[in-house]
């Protein structure tokens, strides 16, 4: 509804800004610390109106459980935390895992290897590619490095 201002007024804007939330959390890097992390990431989305009965839900329950559980098992540094951070912007949720050991890398999106068939580990990434948007691994050396995953949420505001 903006309209040509007449000499001498000036023109009106409206603005819309997105409303982003942000959840951050350090936790330990044991299992017991993993799973506190996926039980308040899952609180704070129900707080921000993502029903825990979704599918958005249940698809980040799963993606906060494998980035944690990778922090604390391959990425443990003693003495060290992990961070969840949860992002919500309108239509995306993004989730990031940064633990402390750059050194330990996984393998790229596109580029991960099949799990032996017997194998007790091993398909947790794939898990997040198949259930992710998008999904990245992006490096902090020598400090550490951070795994996120998207996923897009048509109509969540």
């Amino acid at each position: 509804m903006n309209a040509t201002p007449v000499a001498g007024e000036q023109a009106e804007t409206a603005e819309v800004i997105a409303e982003v939330r942000v959840f951050v959390q350090r936790f330990s890097s044991t299992p017991r610390g993993a799973s506190a992390a996926r039980r308040e990431a899952m609180a704070r989305l129900a707080r921000w109106g993502v029903p825990r009965e979704s599918s958005a839900a249940e698809s980040a329950e799963l993606i906060v459980a494998e980035l944690a559980a990778n922090a604390v098992t391959h990425g443990r540094v003693a003495g060290r935390d992990a961070e969840l951070r949860v992002t919500l912007v309108p239509g995306t949720l993004r989730i990031e895992v940064t633990d402390t050991r750059a050194e330990r890398r996984p393998p790229d999106p596109g580029h991960l290897a099949d799990a032996p068939a017997l194998a007790e580990s091993g398909r947790g990434l794939r898990l997040v590619e198949a259930l992710a948007d998008r999904w990245e691994v992006r490096g902090h050396p020598p400090v550490g490095k951070t795994v996120w995953a998207e996923l897009d949420l048509p109509g969540v505001r």
